[in-house]
């Protein structure tokens, strides 16, 4: 059994801004499940479905962003998930918009959800899925930037990564971090080679 938490702000007006990605890959995780993420427990909303041979329940924090690690924290003790069996999804300013990254465990990198999730676990030993909303313009605020939303120009690269994260959920349980690091970590990388080789 598997818990996957996408981190973002409850409410309308934070709906699809750029500290919402993580909602917006567990919408579509739910929707390649067949599942609807709207039962209310854990202080967020869940959904549940399968994954292969495994139990996945999805959840959306409720309890605003630099609170999430409660909601993770009583979903993880009500189905006894083990660190290693909850993998989060996040925005992250350090990465192109379009990008992803997968990793097996680290540091919050700064991201205030990602800093409650260590704390209320008490651990950073669990796997991560992270969706590249791109770097804040010179002298704009740090959080007005997170909460502003995609340009035009951005959606169809956010849908892209969009898509390939929640793919990427879905390697990562049936082939595990490794595989799933091998695979979603080259993407971008390869389409810049390429470009820069003139293909």
């Amino acid at each position: 059994m598997y818990l996957i938490a996408g981190l973002g702000n409850p409410g309308k007006e934070y709906e699809n801004t750029r500290h919402n990605a993580g909602f917006m890959v567990i919408d579509r995780l739910a929707d390649m499940l067949g599942c609807e993420v709207t039962g209310r427990k854990f202080r967020g909303f869940v959904g549940d479905g399968r994954i292969g041979a495994e139990k996945v329940v999805l959840l959306k924090p409720q309890t605003y962003m630099n609170l999430s690690g409660e909601s993770v924290r009583a979903a993880a003790d009500f189905y006894k998930a083990e660190p290693d069996h909850v993998i989060v999804i996040y925005d992250d300013i350090s990465l192109d918009v379009g990008s992803v990254r997968v990793r097996a465990k680290g540091s919050a990198g700064g991201h205030n959800g990602m800093k409650s999730i260590i704390a209320c676990l008490g651990t950073q030993d669990y796997p991560r899925v992270r969706v590249g909303i791109g770097d804040k313009p010179p002298r704009m605020d740090l959080a007005d930037y997170v909460l502003s939303h995609f340009t035009r120009q951005e959606e169809e690269l956010l849908q892209e990564a969009v898509r390939n994260a929640a793919d990427a959920v879905v390697m990562l349980i049936e082939q595990g971090p490794q595989a799933a690091m091998n695979h979603y970590n080259k993407i971008k990388k390869q389409e810049k080679e390429e470009e820069g080789s003139g293909r």
